[in-house]
């Protein structure tokens, strides 16, 4: 239970972390763990059950948090149909999309926060960090992070074209990032016409309104899980790399240039296989 007085909790903004779910009860248990325990706790935790047909509706019912609220979908809606109901449903001032295998770091919550806090002009769009990769079991396999020169401010044009150039998202994966929730209506609806990207995809679109803030601190865990959407869609990921770069190609916030598209191409190719490797050694 959250111990923290109600008039504490009040003259803090409030934050939505978002949880989408289908098939989550092994993993979701943890996920909430990691965000009931943050030191912020002025939350609404929304678990988003896209019809799950396993045990995840008793996992998360077994949580005894005011903060956490559960809603099944009266039909599967698909990855994208999911996370765009969070956004739907979200009420806080900062938005959070946490995928339901992944996990929070501790304080990572109140970090982000405090950067956007700071920023009363609104001209950072994404506030994010490092991220470990964990494999089913937890164990961690990598940390991935954008610098090593701790935090630092990026402006929008160099955190696109970092990503591209390295064929590879290094702002992180939903759950890594922080972003404003008027921001977030702003940009709208996820976009999952190239799956592999779709968060990326998000970033991008964020950016196009601000720069970006990197912690230099680990932010969250990305868990590589058998049947989890990001390993289904693993080998497609040269092929959504190439379109989503044409899809931001000329976007002028962003100053993608058609050099940064080839190498960006050559260095997913390379990833892609690099990835599967990894898959199949972890998993």
């Amino acid at each position: 239970m959250n111990n923290t007085p109600e008039l504490a909790r009040d003259h803090l903004p409030l934050v939505s972390v978002c949880i989408p779910t289908y098939r989550g009860a092994d993993t979701i248990r943890a996920t909430l763990d990691s965000v009931l325990k943050q030191d912020y706790p002025n939350l609404e935790v929304w678990v988003i059950d896209d019809q799950s047909p396993d045990n995840t509706v008793n996992v998360v019912k077994s949580i005894d948090d005011p903060r956490v609220h559960y809603v099944r979908n009266e039909r599967n809606l698909g990855p994208q149909g999911n996370w765009d109901r969070c956004l739907e449903l979200a009420n806080g001032k900062y938005y959070k999309l946490l995928p339901h295998d992944d996990l929070l770091e501790p304080g990572s919550l109140r970090e982000q926060i405090d950067v956007l806090e700071a920023d009363t002009t609104e001209d950072i769009a994404l506030v994010f960090g490092s991220r470990r990769i964990i494999g089913p079991g937890g164990k961690e396999l990598m940390v991935r992070g954008f610098s090593k020169k701790g935090a630092l401010r990026i402006k929008a044009e160099h955190a696109a074209r970092r990503c591209v150039r390295a064929g590879s998202n290094l702002l992180g994966e939903p759950g890594n990032g922080l972003v404003r929730m008027s921001l977030a209506r702003k940009i709208g609806h996820y976009d999952a016409k190239y799956p592999y990207m779709v968060d990326l995809d998000f970033w991008f679109r964020a950016l196009q309104f601000g720069d970006a803030y990197y912690t230099g601190t680990v932010s969250s865990s990305f868990r590589v899980v058998r049947g989890s959407w990001s390993v289904a869609i693993g080998q497609r990921q040269h092929g959504d790399f190439a379109g989503f770069i044409d899809k931001f190609l000329h976007v002028p916030e962003l100053g993608l240039k058609r050099g940064d598209r080839s190498l960006g191409l050559l260095r997913a190719r390379v990833n892609t296989y690099l990835r599967m490797l990894v898959y199949r050694f972890v998993l």
